[in-house]
């Protein structure tokens, strides 16, 4: 059986959080990072390699950190996303900063992913029992343009603190995606999910939506690179369009090339999208160990394991 990947998206500028790298930033008791708890979970539930997105000019400094909390429990590669990757015949505008996006952050793996693997943004929390569908999605379902998006209630992912985007995903009686509409711009009013780019259209709020938790084979990889040409081909001189995973899966659903299954999670998700949400984030963690679901001290605890 192949190993269990766990890709992370880490190489995100966090333009709206306002104070550095959110990605490295102390959230838990002992100064965990978000993502060393998905990272935990993710061990915990049978994932054996971690590959990490970054940009290049932190890596020293984010390999100084995550290595020897890591080493000797699970395995470690580290991916550079940078703007001048799978540019083909495109010239990059010289007023580019932004990041492509998340679909182009997965293309950057080409060289480095062939086998099942998981997505998740280094920046959200998504719970245990994601981690654990994920692994029984990679063992048993996961196969050639058969894929799989752990589905989070919109209710459930909002920000008090300014606009988030979501992917809505619409299923059939059979649970797979047939649509996924990328909502920018939803705002919480009023205890009310509003989508303030569709005239202030309210989202139920049992809204089934994308966080980035996916399950792909290796081969999306290689059906993303032509992709991306055509995005390149009619988005590129707009400074700040992205290659985003949820649209990139959505045409391949269109186009009949891939079957996508939405898998519901019991699992509480929050992140950090602005920096007035890292008051609520600390919170949860130190509550979540204070619940006992986590050590004070995440990586001091025998129980993972490589």
């Amino acid at each position: 059986m192949s190993k269990k990947t766990l890709v992370i998206l880490a190489a995100g500028m966090a333009s709206r959080y306002g104070k550095g790298a959110k990605q490295t930033e102390s959230f838990g008791p002992s100064g965990e990072t978000i993502m060393e708890y998905s990272i935990y979970d993710a061990i915990d539930a049978g994932f054996d390699k971690v590959v990490f997105i970054i940009r290049e000019d932190f890596a020293e400094t984010f390999k100084a950190k995550m290595e020897p909390l890591l080493s000797g429990k699970v395995e470690t590669a580290y991916v550079f996303q940078s703007l001048d990757k799978f540019l083909g015949n495109h010239e990059l505008p010289k007023d580019r900063s932004k990041p492509f996006g998340t679909g182009h952050a997965i293309l950057c793996c080409k060289d480095a992913v062939n086998e099942p693997f998981a997505v998740i943004n280094a920046d959200d929390y998504y719970g245990k029992d994601a981690f654990v569908k994920a692994v029984d999605l990679l063992n048993n379902k996961i196969k050639e343009n058969t894929y799989a998006c752990v589905g989070y209630e919109l209710g459930n992912t909002l920000s008090d603190n300014g606009s988030v985007t979501r992917g809505e995903i619409f299923v059939n009686e059979n649970g797979e995606i047939q649509q996924i509409i990328e909502r920018k711009k939803i705002v919480k009013e009023n205890g009310k999910a509003i989508s303030t780019e569709e005239n202030n259209k309210e989202l139920p709020l049992d809204t089934k939506v994308s966080m980035n938790f996916f399950c792909f084979d290796g081969g999306y990889i290689g059906k993303l690179e032509h992709l991306y040409q055509e995005f390149l081909d009619k988005n590129l001189d707009d400074l700040k369009s992205e290659f985003l995973i949820p649209e990139v899966t959505d045409i391949l659903i269109k186009a009949g090339e891939s079957r996508v299954l939405m898998v519901p999670t019991t699992a509480k998700w929050f992140g950090v999208t602005y920096e007035q949400d890292a008051p609520l984030v600390r919170a949860k963690f130190q509550e979540l160990v204070d619940n006992g679901q986590y050590p004070s001290s995440l990586w001091k605890n025998e129980k993972v394991n490589a």
